[in-house]
């Protein structure tokens, strides 16, 4: 047991917890300004284009019961909406990471010049005749 109490310690400390907390709570937020704005702009665009349809009033009464489908087409619009939003700033945001990773190496390539291949001796004798020849004709 405290082996385990142990490991549910370092899990916490690691902060990966931390991180998915606040994302959870950031999405949170996300999600009711999502919502509002598929509540408050996006359905009723639709319900006007659909012939002055409110979304949300939309029902399908069987008997007594009604079954609030409005209610539905809203999530499925707030759950698109959402996953489009979150798709453009991965996409944003992996652009961005793979720009800076190129700019780093980039950057490395430039500190560290390319060392020279080393010469045969051959090569360095023929480099100091051509050297000993440029020097006479001067």
């Amino acid at each position: 047991m405290k082996k385990f109490l142990n490991e549910f310690k370092e899990f916490i400390d690691r902060g990966d917890v931390m991180s998915m907390a606040i994302g959870i709570i950031i999405g949170g937020a996300f999600t009711s300004i999502v919502n509002a704005v598929v509540e408050q702009f996006i359905s009723p665009l639709i319900g006007i284009v659909c012939g002055g349809i409110d979304f949300n009033s939309l029902a399908i009464k069987v008997g007594d019961a009604s079954f609030g489908v409005g209610v539905i087409i809203n999530a499925i619009i707030t759950f698109f909406a959402t996953a489009f939003v979150l798709f453009l700033i991965l996409k944003a945001y992996n652009e961005m990471k793979n720009k800076m990773a190129g700019l780093g190496a980039k950057e490395e390539a430039k500190e560290e010049p390319e060392p020279e291949p080393e010469l045969s001796t051959e090569a360095q004798l023929l480099m100091e005749i051509r050297d000993m020849l440029k020097e006479q004709n001067k």
